[in-house]
C-alpha cells in the first residue's frame, strides 16, 4: 500500500509542512484542501472523487439549511439527503460485496458480486463529514459559508484515513483563526515522533510475531504460542492505531489544530466499560452522540437501554468492516457492557483492582481473537488452542519466539502501562533535561527512518476501515 512506503513520510509529509508555512494565512486553508486530495490520491487516485462527492454533499446540505433556517420541514430534507447519500457511499462500497455473499450463502449465486476495491479510511472521512450536518441541523454550530474552509475540515491529511475523527465543533474557530507558533511545532513534532516510534518500532516488531502464528494450523497450535501471538496482536493493534493518532495530533498541533485525544492508555482499565472510554475515544463518542443519545440512551428504563447498546454496538462492529467476525466482536462487547451495567457492576467494584484489570485484559485479548480471525470457526478452534485443546502448552517454535520476542513484547507492556511517560512528564516538566528530550527524539526519528527504508513489513491496519 502506498501510504506504508518510507515515501510517504520523507517526501510528501515535510514538503506538504513547508509550503504551508511559506503561504499567507489567508492562503493556507486552500493548501490543506489541495494537499489533502494529493495525500489520498496518491494511494487512491480514482476514489479520490468519493470523498470530494461527500465534501460537496455536506457543504451544500449545509448552505440548504442555512438559507433556509425557518422552514424546518426544508431543513430537514437537507438532513436526510445528507445522510442517506454518505451512508449509501458507505453502504456501496464497503458492505454491498458483503450483503451479497450473504444472500448467496443462503440461495445459491444468485447475485453478481461487485467486489469494490474499499477506499481507504471512507469510514472516518464520511462520518466526520456527516457529523457536520448533523450539529448543524441540531443547531449547535453555525454553518460555513466558504467551501475552501469547510473541504479543509474533510481532508486534511494528518487524519484523512484513519482519525481521530474529528468533528467540525472541535476545529470550527482554528479554521478561521489559528495560532502557529514555535511552541505549537515543536510541541507537535515531539508528539509526532513519539507516535511514529509507538508504530514503527513496537508495532510493526510485534506484528510480526502475529503474522507467524496468524499462519499456524490452529487445531495443532500449543496454549503458550496461542498466547503469545494474540498478545502481540493485542499489543500490535494498540500501538498501530495510537501511534497512527499521535502522529496525526502531533501533525495537527505543527499546522495550528488542536485534535481531540484518541487513546488513553486502555489497557490499564478496571472494566470492558472503561476500556471502551479510553480506547478509539472519538468513535466512542461519534456514537454516543449521533446514534446512542438520539436513541434514548439510559433515560427510557432498562429494557431500551439495553436496546439502545446493542444497536449502537451492532453498528460498532459493522463501522470496522464487512465481515460476520465484526458484527459477532461488536456484539460481544455490547453484552459484556450490559453485563457489566446491571448484573456484575457491585460486583466488580468489590473486586481488587488486580483481579478486574486482569478480568477486563482477558475479554479484551479474546475479543481481538474474534475481531482479527475472520471465520467464527476459526475463531473457536483459536480460543480452543489458547486453553489447551491441542494438547499442547509449548513447542520449540515457543522457545523460539520468547527468544526473538519477549524483550520487545516486555517493552511494549510496559509503555502501553503510561508508567515511561509519567516518568518523562515528571523529568522533562518546566523543561528539566531538555536537552535530553530534543536527542532522544532525534535518535527515536532517525532510529525509525533506518528502520522504515530497511523493513519490508509495515501495515497501517486501521487504513482499512
Amino acid at each position: 500500500m502506498v501510504f506504508s512506503e518510507p515515501v510517504f513520510l520523507f517526501m510528501f509529509l515535510p514538503v506538504a509542512l513547508l509550503l504551508y508555512y511559506a503561504v499567507p494565512f489567508r492562503f493556507k486553508n486552500a493548501v490543506l484542501f489541495l494537499t489533502g486530495l494529493l495525500f489520498y490520491a496518491w494511494g487512491e487516485p480514482v476514489y479520490v472523487l468519493i470523498m470530494i462527492l461527500s465534501t460537496l454533499i455536506d457543504y451544500c446540505a449545509g448552505r440548504v439549511m442555512d438559507k433556509f433556517d425557518s422552514n424546518k420541514s426544508i431543513r430537514k430534507v437537507a438532513l436526510i439527503v445528507s445522510v442517506v447519500m454518505n451512508l449509501s457511499l458507505l453502504g456501496v462500497f464497503k458492505y454491498s460485496g458483503f450483503f451479497v455473499e450473504s444472500i448467496n450463502s443462503v440461495f445459491g449465486n444468485v447475485m453478481n458480486n461487485p467486489n469494490l476495491p474499499l477506499p481507504i479510511g471512507i469510514s472516518f472521512f464520511t462520518f466526520q463529514s456527516m457529523s457536520y450536518t448533523i450539529d448543524l441541523y441540531r443547531r449547535n454550530i453555525k454553518v460555513q459559508k466558504n467551501f475552501i474552509n469547510f473541504a479543509a475540515f474533510v481532508t486534511m491529511f494528518p487524519q484523512i484515513v484513519a482519525g481521530p475523527i474529528v468533528l467540525y465543533d472541535d476545529v470550527a474557530r482554528e479554521l478561521e483563526n489559528r495560532k502557529i507558533d514555535i511552541d505549537s511545532i515543536s510541541n507537535g513534532i515531539s508528539v509526532f515522533i513519539c507516535g511514529l516510534c509507538k508504530k514503527v518500532l513496537i508495532a510493526n516488531s510485534v506484528g510480526e510475531l502475529w503474522t507467524t502464528v496468524k499462519a499456524s494450523d490452529y487445531s495443532t497450535l500449543p496454549a503458550a504460542t496461542a498466547w503469545l501471538g494474540i498478545i502481540a496482536f493485542t499489543l500490535q493493534i494498540y500501538f498501530d492505531f495510537s501511534g497512527y493518532s499521535d502522529m496525526a495530533i502531533g501533525m495537527g498541533k505543527m499546522l495550528g489544530f488542536n485534535f481531540p485525544k484518541n487513546f488513553d492508555y486502555p489497557y490499564i482499565s478496571k472494566t470492558v466499560s472503561e476500556f471502551w472510554r479510553r480506547w478509539h475515544m472519538t468513535l466512542g463518542g461519534w456514537f454516543k452522540s449521533y446514534v446512542y443519545f438520539p436513541l434514548g440512551g439510559s433515560r427510557n428504563g432498562k429494557f431500551r437501554t439495553i436496546r439502545n447498546l446493542l444497536i449502537v454496538w451492532f453498528l460498532t462492529g459493522m463501522w470496522h468492516g464487512a465481515s460476520w467476525n465484526f458484527i459477532i466482536w461488536g456484539v460481544y462487547y455490547g453484552i459484556i457492557l450490559i453485563l457489566e451495567k446491571f448484573v456484575f457492576a457491585k460486583v466488580i467494584d468489590k473486586l481488587p483492582a488486580a483481579v478486574t484489570r486482569t478480568y477486563t485484559l482477558l475479554m479484551v485479548v479474546i475479543g481481538w481473537v474474534i475481531f482479527e480471525i475472520s471465520s467464527p470457526a476459526a475463531e473457536l478452534e483459536f480460543i480452543g488452542s489458547m486453553f489447551g485443546a491441542s494438547g499442547a502448552f509449548f513447542d520449540i517454535s515457543t522457545l523460539n519466539m520468547l527468544h526473538n520476542y519477549a524483550v520487545i513484547i516486555i517493552v511494549a507492556a510496559v509503555v502501553a502501562s503510561g508508567i515511561p511517560m509519567k516518568i518523562c512528564k515528571k523529568f522533562f516538566a518546566n523543561n528539566k533535561l531538555g536537552a535530553v528530550q530534543i536527542a532522544g527524539e532525534a535518535v527515536g526519528m532517525a532510529t525509525c527512518i533506518a528502520y522504515l527504508v530497511d523493513a519490508s513489513y509495515n501495515p497501517f491496519l486501521y487504513f482499512n476501515f
